[in-house]
Protein backbone atom coordinates (compact mmCIF):
# COMPACT_ATOMS: atom_id res chain seq x y z
CA UNK A 1 0.00 0.00 0.00
CA UNK A 2 1.21 3.50 -0.83
CA UNK A 3 2.10 5.76 2.12
CA UNK A 4 1.55 9.48 2.65
CA UNK A 5 2.97 11.39 5.62
CA UNK A 6 2.04 14.92 6.66
CA UNK A 7 4.78 16.46 8.72
CA UNK A 8 5.06 19.63 10.77
CA UNK A 9 6.53 20.62 14.09
CA UNK A 10 3.86 20.09 16.76
CA UNK A 11 1.58 17.68 14.86
CA UNK A 12 -1.33 19.45 16.53
CA UNK A 13 -3.24 21.33 13.81
CA UNK A 14 -2.20 21.45 10.15
CA UNK A 15 -0.81 17.95 9.80
CA UNK A 16 -3.68 16.50 11.84
CA UNK A 17 -6.28 18.21 9.65
CA UNK A 18 -4.38 17.11 6.54
CA UNK A 19 -4.37 13.52 7.79
CA UNK A 20 -8.14 13.58 8.34
CA UNK A 21 -8.82 15.23 4.99
CA UNK A 22 -6.54 12.84 3.10
CA UNK A 23 -8.22 9.84 4.69
CA UNK A 24 -11.53 11.28 3.51
CA UNK A 25 -10.19 11.72 -0.03
CA UNK A 26 -8.18 8.50 -0.42
CA UNK A 27 -10.04 6.11 1.87
CA UNK A 28 -8.23 2.79 2.28
CA UNK A 29 -6.26 3.13 -0.96
CA UNK A 30 -3.40 4.97 0.77
CA UNK A 31 -1.92 4.68 4.25
CA UNK A 32 -2.17 8.26 5.57
CA UNK A 33 -0.23 9.37 8.65
CA UNK A 34 0.92 12.57 10.31
CA UNK A 35 3.74 13.37 12.69
CA UNK A 36 5.84 16.17 14.10
CA UNK A 37 9.36 16.82 15.27
CA UNK A 38 8.09 18.21 18.58
CA UNK A 39 4.65 16.61 19.03
CA UNK A 40 2.16 18.08 21.46
CA UNK A 41 -1.62 17.66 21.76
CA UNK A 42 -4.25 17.96 19.03
CA UNK A 43 -5.74 21.43 19.19
CA UNK A 44 -9.46 21.34 20.09
CA UNK A 45 -10.23 24.01 17.47
CA UNK A 46 -8.79 21.72 14.77
CA UNK A 47 -11.10 18.96 15.99
CA UNK A 48 -14.05 21.38 15.98
CA UNK A 49 -13.60 22.68 12.42
CA UNK A 50 -13.07 19.18 11.07
CA UNK A 51 -16.22 18.02 12.82
CA UNK A 52 -18.09 20.85 11.02
CA UNK A 53 -17.48 19.04 7.73
CA UNK A 54 -18.22 15.58 9.10
CA UNK A 55 -14.65 14.39 9.73
CA UNK A 56 -13.80 13.24 13.23
CA UNK A 57 -10.10 13.54 14.10
CA UNK A 58 -10.63 13.36 17.86
CA UNK A 59 -9.20 9.83 18.04
CA UNK A 60 -6.00 10.80 16.23
CA UNK A 61 -2.97 11.50 18.38
CA UNK A 62 0.08 13.67 18.04
CA UNK A 63 3.10 11.52 17.13
CA UNK A 64 6.83 12.02 16.84
CA UNK A 65 8.27 11.41 13.39
CA UNK A 66 10.51 8.79 15.03
CA UNK A 67 7.38 6.65 15.50
CA UNK A 68 6.78 6.44 11.75
CA UNK A 69 8.18 3.60 9.69
CA UNK A 70 9.65 5.80 6.97
CA UNK A 71 10.22 2.90 4.60
CA UNK A 72 6.42 2.71 4.22
CA UNK A 73 6.16 6.37 3.17
CA UNK A 74 6.17 7.25 -0.53
CA UNK A 75 5.47 10.97 -0.15
CA UNK A 76 6.08 13.44 2.67
CA UNK A 77 4.18 16.72 2.68
CA UNK A 78 5.50 19.35 5.08
CA UNK A 79 2.99 21.97 6.17
CA UNK A 80 5.05 24.49 8.08
CA UNK A 81 5.27 28.18 7.51
CA UNK A 82 8.22 28.40 9.87
CA UNK A 83 11.85 28.41 8.77
CA UNK A 84 12.59 25.39 10.97
CA UNK A 85 10.17 23.06 9.23
CA UNK A 86 11.56 19.52 9.07
CA UNK A 87 12.60 18.74 5.51
CA UNK A 88 15.44 16.22 5.41
CA UNK A 89 14.03 12.74 5.75
CA UNK A 90 15.96 11.42 2.73
CA UNK A 91 12.87 10.06 1.08
CA UNK A 92 12.28 9.83 -2.63
CA UNK A 93 9.54 12.44 -2.83
CA UNK A 94 8.80 15.47 -0.66
CA UNK A 95 6.49 18.43 -1.13
CA UNK A 96 6.27 21.58 0.94
CA UNK A 97 2.93 23.30 1.36
CA UNK A 98 3.39 26.71 2.92
CA UNK A 99 0.37 26.84 5.24
CA UNK A 100 -0.15 29.52 7.89
CA UNK A 101 -0.43 28.28 11.48
CA UNK A 102 -3.92 29.26 12.69
CA UNK A 103 -2.78 28.99 16.32
CA UNK A 104 -1.01 32.33 15.81
CA UNK A 105 -4.32 34.13 15.28
CA UNK A 106 -5.64 35.97 18.32
CA UNK A 107 -9.05 37.47 18.87
CA UNK A 108 -12.47 36.15 19.65
CA UNK A 109 -13.25 32.46 19.58
CA UNK A 110 -15.13 32.98 16.30
CA UNK A 111 -12.13 34.78 14.74
CA UNK A 112 -9.87 31.95 15.81
CA UNK A 113 -12.30 29.34 14.46
CA UNK A 114 -12.45 31.18 11.14
CA UNK A 115 -8.65 31.04 10.90
CA UNK A 116 -8.76 27.28 11.45
CA UNK A 117 -11.49 26.95 8.81
CA UNK A 118 -9.40 28.86 6.28
CA UNK A 119 -6.44 26.56 6.89
CA UNK A 120 -8.67 23.47 6.65
CA UNK A 121 -10.07 24.69 3.33
CA UNK A 122 -6.61 25.57 1.99
CA UNK A 123 -5.31 22.09 2.79
CA UNK A 124 -8.37 20.52 1.12
CA UNK A 125 -7.75 22.54 -2.07
CA UNK A 126 -4.13 21.41 -2.12
CA UNK A 127 -5.20 17.79 -1.61
CA UNK A 128 -7.56 18.01 -4.56
CA UNK A 129 -4.61 18.82 -6.82
CA UNK A 130 -2.17 16.35 -5.23
CA UNK A 131 -0.72 14.04 -7.85
CA UNK A 132 -0.35 10.82 -5.90
CA UNK A 133 0.08 7.73 -8.12
CA UNK A 134 -2.32 4.84 -7.68
CA UNK A 135 -4.87 6.98 -5.84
Amino acid sequence: MRGLLFLCIANSVRSQMAEGLAREKFGDRICVQSAGTQPSEINPLAVAVMREIGIDISSQRSKNVDEIELSSVDLVVTLCAEANCPTSLNLARQLHWLVHDPVEVTGSNEERLESFRLVRNEIWKKLLTLDFPDS
